[in-house]
């Protein structure tokens, strides 16, 4: 699929683009990008891209266009398996960053290679939008290391108005530390009613598990609590750690733990 774009219209405030598996490059991606950058009205904007070739420079003229979007309160992007690194992550980051009114976020980059400056760059990016209320941050399979989810927790950590929290860092590489960093970003998100925290596949120990149940301990305003350890090695003592902590949450109403 060539010249991919969107006829500008200054009226719009909405757009859903919905184009997987259609081979679009970065040259496509700069068409969308140019057209994207001239519907100045836009409140929401969906932007599905899934396995495709967009690459490090489709990101970047993503994200330039992105950037202009300053009415936007939802942004859906979902780039899954498109080949981008720690440069396009950074390109993404500055433009989302640009967009301060955001009150949703999703942010879907499964399988591709940001690693931990990517991480860098998208929470530097996410700690300006301070308005958010919902975060969907989708990082799964991305060389991602405990530098990198500190990162992340950083920027996290400065959208004191989040309500809902889903963080998906299943099969980096996140270990005890990474935890520790996550646990202290997790316990400053004294909004948060609903977390969806799936760190599956890592290298965290019970030492891990109990910085994350610290920090979860903190969160006192939570309702629903989804936690996925699988495939980790807290042994009995972390999963002690952990019901220690969601034993302090006590509005929590629905609580799905995966340990296996």
């Amino acid at each position: 699929m060539k010249k991919l774009k969107i006829t500008p219209n200054l009226l719009i405030d909405s757009i859903n683009l919905f184009s997987s598996w259609n081979k679009i490059d970065e040259n496509d991606a700069k068409n969308l990008g140019k057209s994207i950058s001239k519907c100045l009205s836009l409140t929401s904007l969906t932007l599905n891209l899934w396995k495709n070739s967009i690459g490090d420079n489709g990101a970047m003229h993503l994200g330039e266009g992105i950037s202009k979007c300053v009415t936007l309160t939802s942004l859906n992007l979902s780039l899954w398996d498109n080949s981008i690194g720690d440069n396009g992550a950074k390109y993404l980051g500055e433009g989302i960053s640009k967009c301060v009114n955001l009150t949703s976020l999703d942010l879907i980059l499964i399988e591709n290679n940001i690693g931990d400056n990517g991480a860098k760059y998208l929470g530097e990016g996410i700690s300006n939008c301070v308005t958010l209320t919902s975060l969907n941050l989708n990082l799964w399979k991305n060389n991602i290391g405990d530098n990198g989810a500190m990162y992340l927790e950083e920027g996290i950590s400065k959208c004191v108005t989040l309500t809902t929290l889903n963080l998906n860092l299943w099969k980096n590489s996140i270990s005890e530390k990474g935890a520790k960093y996550l646990g202290e970003g997790l316990s400053m998100c004294i909004s948060i009613t609903s977390l969806d925290l799936n760190l599956s596949d890592n290298s965290i120990d019970e030492n891990g598990a109990k910085y994350l149940g610290e920090g979860i301990s903190k969160i006192v305003t939570l309702t629903y609590l989804n936690l996925n350890l699988w495939n980790n090695s807290i042994g009995g003592n972390g999963a002690k750690y952990l019901g220690e902590g969601i034993l302090k949450c006590v509005t929590l109403t629905s609580l799905n733990l995966h340990l296996g």
